[in-house]
């Protein structure tokens, strides 16, 4: 029998998870590259971030020189390092180049591999204390042009695109491409399961999976599970995905469970999840081997 395949754990380490909900959110610079360093030493392959110093204008446009300084502080220490940063949603207010005008700023700067596509639109957003969806005004907005732009990009600047896939219709477009050959090399879907915090997206149960790898039945892609406002670990998900041959992703950007645990620590939790299950953790050169990513270090 031959060997089970590596599992590629993604460590999404701060998104828009403040410090006064947890304290180990990393938000500086000097902050996220000891994190992802840390996670790299944990176990982690992929790391995936925001930064917070002039990266967010009213426009939608993110400041590559954040991601440039903190991404060459850690490639420096870990070569191998796959990182990949985050974008704006669009609207009248914005264009997909200006939002998405990063993105080759970074693969021209030579600090990344892993890019990003966005397939679809959303409303994301938390419960309020009433248990009802937050009266907040924010869709994120991704029309199928605006697609074809992401898609358009990764190829030109061969990066191996991380799909997030909040529902559904999500997944269709991703297959869509990838179907018609048009997927950019190295993609990697991310089915992101809502929380009990959350109000989109199926929930994290093994139907809810089911219905997914349904939709991406024949095409061979590569994927990957998240619990968006919830614990992917505790909710049963990552088990689910272990055994079935998927990824896994934790972190804080995600993370809705007890307690104010660190990036390490939700690492470290589910690289015990892999080996009491019988799958090995893969590093950053074998993840960049079993994506086929385009582009080298």
């Amino acid at each position: 029998m031959p060997d089970p395949a590596p599992v590629i754990i993604e460590a999404a380490i701060n998104g828009a998870t403040p410090k006064s909900r947890n304290p180990h959110s990393p938000r500086s610079v000097e902050e996220i590259v000891a994190d992802a360093l840390a996670c790299f030493e944990a176990g982690a392959a992929i790391v995936h971030n925001h930064n917070d110093e002039g990266l967010i204008t009213p426009d939608g446009v993110h400041a590559a020189q954040p991601y440039i300084d903190a991404w060459r502080a850690i490639l420096a220490r870990r070569p191998d390092a796959l990182l990949y940063p985050t974008m704006g949603g669009g609207g009248a207010h914005t264009t997909i180049q200006a939002r998405y005008g990063h993105i080759p700023a970074l693969a021209k700067a030579g600090v990344m591999r892993v890019g990003l596509i966005d397939p679809g639109s959303v409303n994301v957003g938390p419960l309020d204390r009433d248990g009802v969806p937050m009266a907040i005004d924010t869709p994120y907005i991704n029309t199928l042009k605006d697609v074809r732009h992401m898609v358009d990009m990764c190829q030109e600047h061969q990066l191996g695109p991380s799909v997030s896939c909040f529902e559904p219709g999500f997944v269709r477009v991703a297959v869509a491409y990838a179907r018609a050959g048009r997927l950019p090399k190295g993609a990697l879907l991310k089915f992101y399961f809502g929380g009990p915090a959350q109000n989109f997206g199926l929930a994290p149960t093994e139907r809810a999976l089911e219905a997914y790898l349904e939709l991406i039945d024949g095409t061979g892609l590569p994927w990957s599970v998240a619990v968006l406002g919830g614990d992917c670990v505790k909710s049963g998900m990552a088990q689910l995905a272990i055994e079935r041959g998927g990824h896994v992703r934790v972190g804080l950007e995600d993370y809705a469970g007890p307690g104010t645990p660190t990036n390490v620590e939700l690492v470290a939790g589910l690289v015990a999840l892999c080996n009491d299950l019988g799958r090995p953790v893969a590093t950053p050169d074998e993840a960049a081997a079993i994506l086929g990513l385009p582009r080298g270090r």
